[in-house]
């Protein structure tokens, strides 16, 4: 079963754990759920993160100076893990997570439930030659970046691997947060979505409001949104921003 394969086109947020407080990740989970997101992406702060814009890179480094780790991360979550209604996924860079130990951290992924992983800086292909079966041993599948740069050999090999979760379509090829035309690459983004098959493409990276949301529908299964919504709660607007979004 695929829990990110809907009838329907979905939106998802990206959050970051320890962000605007420590302890806020619960009240986050809860809120988003409430207001009907279909999944969520927890991002683990890290000192270097090379795939996001200005706009994460200074939310992770508050979060990490807020004391936030793999560790506390596990914790929140397992005490709220029977609360949780909607798909989590977890986004980390390699080096975190091989720290903690690749085992104990996918233990714990498989404990509390999380759906799966993107780990930008893990190519598919090393995947493939060294940490593969440590991601089947835990049944904890892993989801990939691609752009409209990819060639449509990588992309089937790809989707051939995620039958059970999603593939991440980077809209442009820039840091998260940059605004960009949809427009541009509106027959890409068509062709990589009948290469993708039965395995559901979400948009991602700069897709900001409503309207673009909207327009990405017409191309992909859904979309992800990240520095708009982390924007808006560092104002104190998430709320208002949400019901922008979703309305």
């Amino acid at each position: 079963m695929n829990p990110f394969k809907k009838t329907e086109k979905s939106v998802s947020i990206f959050i970051t754990a320890g962000y605007p407080n420590k302890t806020s990740l619960p009240e986050q989970i809860q809120l988003l759920q409430d207001q009907g997101i279909d999944f969520l992406e927890i991002g683990i702060p890290f000192s270097d993160p090379m795939a996001d814009g200005p706009v994460i890179q200074e939310i992770s480094s508050t979060a990490l100076k807020n004391g936030m780790n793999l560790k506390l991360l596990f914790e929140q979550l397992s005490e709220i893990k029977e609360q949780i209604k909607i798909p989590l996924v977890l986004m980390g860079y390699l080096n975190p997570i091989l720290q903690f130990g690749l085992t104990a951290f996918l233990e714990k992924c498989k404990s509390i439930g999380v759906s799966g992983l993107i780990i930008p800086d893990l190519s598919f292909e090393l995947v493939q030659q060294k940490y593969l079966d440590y991601f089947r041993s835990f049944d904890v599948p892993l989801i990939y970046l691609i752009t409209p740069a990819t060639s449509d050999l990588r992309i089937a090999q790809i989707a051939h691997a995620s039958s059970r979760s999603f593939i991440y379509l980077v809209g442009q090829n820039k840091i998260t947060g940059s605004s960009y035309s949809l427009s541009v690459n509106s027959a890409r983004y068509s062709e990589i979505k009948s290469l993708c098959g039965e395995v559901p493409l979400f948009l991602g990276f700069g897709i900001s409001d409503a309207s673009q949301k909207r327009e990405a529908f017409s191309h992909a299964d859904g979309v992800i949104i990240g520095s708009a919504y982390l924007k808006a709660l560092s104002e104190q607007r998430e709320k208002e921003f949400l019901e922008n979004l979703l309305s």
